[in-house]
């Protein structure tokens, strides 16, 4: 009866002001259940209910225990939440309905995965540790942006058992992508994979300004302008591809990927994998052992002229640079028992990874979906555009149910070709 008593005070402090500070002398178990109560409510109360968590917790948040950061992930539906401090939404219709209360235009993350687990896919992960806990790029998705994710499929998982109790656990191919929709839901424009923090700000600036003048006008005026928009970003892209160009002296335009004409054959993982540069880094070592290495060799390429892409990337390395922010959290995350000197490494060869993702993402899959929603090509629903953009631009169609990694024309010498159900 004495903890019923407790839970039921604690349930009402909730419910008028939050939990005050002194609630927490209380035992463990006590306190478990008292952050479970809290995220059940303040989930429920939207970027709101957020606020007054961490107005609540403030003291605790400055090094926060395991607990206190599974509550708080629970309650904004992200990993890794208290470096961010982002609620996102995993229902469209909420985040629209939110949208229109608060005039803010949404940013809707799509995943393979969950944004709330450790082993989503790898671009959604290097989300987490460069772009959200970013100060800058939090503070600005607060105040202007209601955020939301989906999960296109469960994102594939590899356990390498060593046979001594040791085990390395990744995640293999996938890609994300944000699109910026108005409050009804409507794509206003897209932002194809990683980007540096900086190149991503810019993104959300210039997005948010183009969603406020598409809701000005109405009707055909609405086509009009998002076709226009779309025009101008793309007369923009190129005109500043050339002048990067230029100022290198590279007369030869450079290319991503090349696909065979005419061939009806899917892509397999290690190609789509080319497509994402800092992703490719974690899994090639992976994907080299679980493709054939010869397979679609002859006409489906890997990245060409890559060191022309790596000398573009050079021109913009301040727009992959890491905050204190994000870089405590890789310390955090990676380093924890970590002594060496390694940390300024792994960040400088992430750096150099993001930038080149950057250029490319901009200069080539943005480039294409301006393309697109300058034709009107299945631009107004996002769940058309983006079953659209998983097959052509990340080489991950829905229709292959084992994204490039199966090949059926090999012979594995495996009952069942190692297929388990």
């Amino acid at each position: 009866m004495k903890f019923k008593s407790i839970n039921a005070a604690i349930a009402l402090a909730v419910l008028s002001i939050g939990v005050s500070q002194t609630a927490y002398t209380q035992t463990p178990p006590a306190k478990n259940t008292q952050l479970t109560q809290q995220v059940t409510l303040l989930r429920s109360q939207g970027p709101q209910g957020l606020e007054k968590f961490l107005n609540t917790h403030a003291q605790e948040l400055k090094n926060p225990s395991p607990q206190m950061r599974e509550a708080l992930d629970k309650l904004c539906q992200q990993r890794d939440c208290y470096a961010s401090k982002l609620y996102w939404y995993t229902d469209l219709e909420q985040a629209k309905a939110a949208a229109r209360a608060s005039n803010k235009p949404i940013l809707s993350l799509r995943l393979l995965g969950n944004l709330d687990q450790d082993l989503s896919c790898a671009n959604s992960r290097f989300f987490r540790v460069a772009l959200y806990p970013n100060g800058e790029i939090s503070q600005y998705l607060r105040d202007r942006y209601i955020l939301h994710w989906q999960s296109v499929r469960p994102v594939p998982k590899v356990t390498v058992d060593f046979g001594d109790g040791r085990k390395l656990e990744r995640t293999i191919t996938g890609n994300s992508i944000h699109y910026i929709l108005d409050s009804s839901g409507v794509p206003i424009d897209a932002i194809p994979g990683l980007y540096g923090p900086q190149a991503f700000l810019r993104q959300l600036v210039a997005s948010e300004k183009a969603v406020k003048e598409y809701t000005k006008s109405q009707g055909v005026a609405r086509v009009s302008f998002l076709r226009d928009y779309h025009r101008q970003s793309l007369v923009a892209s190129q005109r500043q591809w050339g002048a990067d160009l230029a100022k290198l002296g590279i007369k030869n335009l450079p290319r991503l990927v090349e696909m065979p004409s005419g061939s009806n054959e899917a892509p397999n993982a290690t190609t789509a994998g080319t497509i994402a540069v800092a992703k490719m880094a974690v899994e090639s070592p992976m994907l080299r052992n679980i493709t054939s290495a010869n397979r679609n060799q002859a006409s489906l390429q890997e990245i060409t002229d890559s060191a022309t892409w790596q000398r573009i990337a050079k021109l913009y390395t301040a727009d992959a640079k890491l905050d204190s922010q994000s870089v405590a959290l890789i310390r955090t995350k990676r380093f924890a028992a970590d002594k060496s000197d390694n940390l300024q490494r792994v960040i400088n060869n992430f750096e150099t990874a993001m930038v080149l993702d950057t250029v490319r993402n901009e200069y080539t899959l943005h480039n294409q979906i301006h393309q697109w929603f300058m034709q009107g090509n299945v631009t107004n629903d996002v769940n058309a555009l983006n079953e659209k953009v998983y097959a052509e631009l990340f080489l991950t169609p829905n229709s292959d149910p084992w994204l490039g990694l199966m090949n059926s024309e090999n012979y594995s010498a495996i009952d069942n070709d190692g297929i388990r159900k």
